[in-house]
């Protein structure tokens, strides 16, 4: 549990030169059980978001709106309840690697693509599509901390289509 715990608040052992940002994050963390309860209450409202969102899509009217509100604050949420396990420093550091860099900047201009669809445009269709990108960049971000789950996903679906 120890070695869990090391990486994923990034201190697995590598002696990098420490910043004042990285001073600063060590200097503020909270113990492990307020990072996994701040992780679970976190992750629980992000979904819970993202479901009653879904189910308000059907209201007449405003149902668009609220559902775009819904969803993407569930997303938003959801990606920061992983700050809580691993820190806000470590997370976006992660989140700008070379392996997640492109689903990171499509989920976060898809969250911004949903909102402007739903508010600004009023263009329904436009607006479930970017809810639709948006859930599949998050997947595809989420796989990247899964060791080979992307080639596994990738050949599931090769396997699929041929």
């Amino acid at each position: 549990m120890d070695k869990l715990k090391k990486v994923l608040s990034g201190q697995d052992g590598s002696a990098d030169d420490r910043n004042v940002l990285q001073a600063v994050n060590e200097a503020s963390t909270l113990n492990w059980g307020t990072r996994v309860k701040g992780f679970a209450i976190c992750f629980v409202l992000g979904v819970l978001c993202s479901v009653l969102g879904t189910c308000l899509l059907w209201i007449p009217g405003a149902g668009l709106a609220v559902f775009a509100v819904m969803y993407t604050a569930g997303n938003i949420a959801s990606l920061a309840s992983t700050m809580f396990l691993m820190g806000p420093l470590n997370q976006l550091k992660r989140m700008c690697e070379k392996t997640r860099a492109l689903a990171t900047a499509i989920m976060l201009t898809c969250l911004v693509l949903t909102l402007c669809a739903a508010f600004w445009w009023k263009i329904k269709g436009l607006a479930l599509l970017f809810c639709i990108l948006q859930f599949l960049a998050f997947a595809w971000y989420g796989l990247s901390y899964i060791p080979f789950a992307r080639d596994a996903v990738t050949k599931l679906f090769s396997a699929c289509l041929n």
